[in-house]
């Protein structure tokens, strides 16, 4: 994003809504010699402070991309009037190799496959959309995407600590070489799922959808499972302090998995298939009991 363009964009916008650079100086808390240089391209707002100048004029955070495109100056900018025309290109976000702290990207959209070798901590990525996603080698700390949509994303060689990703769009995802710490999946969807070569551990599984989901390779620790499974695969796998609790297991297959016979079932229901390839795995059934109809 080029600091001239910034200036002109923040310039239109402060005019459209008719006040001064003092005006949206006293409004962001910072001096109206700031704004002036912003809006003849000398200098540009950090990320923090470009979010906060979005909600003051009133626009959405894509409005300050490079490839967004205004439809007309008396036109609104939001998302119904792009979709309505379309010849318009929709914004699109290069998130990659960024250093991110402590910034709310909520109901971000349209990042496309720009997003890799990239630092966050603490940022919120609520309800946004992220599918189809390519997001490699990044570091992820403490970040929030809940509700968010990840579906068709490709997570490769990336680490992700105490992140929330409650009730998010997982489905048809693949993870590889990734790393999972503390974070949590309560109501995740992950049907369709491939997650290969990676770990888990002391992350929250409580009610995940688990539906044909294919884990190979996958190194579970400190890890509690409760909900439903049903056609899914485990194959390679190695378990350490895991617990399947509440849990009904059906036509899912389990295949020379580590330690395995170290796994506790509580108050677990299986079906016949699932029985015997965790029986043929070694693994301990007490606490499970096979469904009969």
């Amino acid at each position: 994003m080029e600091t001239k363009m910034i200036g002109n964009k923040i310039a239109e916008a402060r005019k459209k809504l008719n006040v001064s650079q003092a005006q949206l100086a006293e409004n962001l808390f910072i001096s109206p010699q700031a704004v002036g240089k912003w809006e003849r391209g000398e200098s540009m707002p950090d990320i923090t402070t470009l979010i906060r100048l979005a909600k003051v004029l009133g626009v959405d955070l894509n409005y300050f991309s490079e490839d967004f495109q205004s439809i007309n100056p008396d036109t609104e900018i939001n998302t119904d009037t792009v979709e309505q025309h379309p010849k318009i290109q929709q914004p699109k976000w290069d998130m990659s190799a960024g250093n991110w702290a402590n910034a709310d990207f909520s109901g971000l959209k349209n990042l496309h496959e720009k997003f890799s070798a990239s630092n966050m901590q603490n940022c919120k990525f609520i309800g946004s959309e992220m599918s189809g996603l390519l997001l490699r080698s990044n570091n992820i700390d403490g970040c929030d995407f809940s509700s968010s949509d990840f579906a068709g994303s490709k997570i490769k060689n990336s680490y992700l600590s105490k992140n929330e990703f409650k009730d998010c769009a997982l489905n048809e995802t693949e993870f590889s070489e990734s790393y999972f710490s503390g974070c949590n999946f309560k109501g995740a969807n992950f049907t369709n799922a491939i997650l290969k070569s990676g770990g888990f551990e002391k992350s929250i599984m409580t009610n995940a959808i688990l539906n044909h989901t294919t884990f190979v390779a996958i190194y579970f620790t400190d890890i509690v499972f409760e909900g439903t499974i049903e056609n899914c695969h485990f194959e390679n796998c190695t378990f350490k302090t895991v617990t399947f609790q509440n849990t009904i297991i059906r036509n899912t297959f389990f295949k020379y998995n580590r330690k395995i016979n170290r796994v506790t079932f509580i108050n677990c229901k299986a079906d016949n298939l699932s029985y015997a390839f965790l029986k043929n795995d070694k693994a301990d059934l007490t606490g499970v009991t096979l469904i009969t109809s």
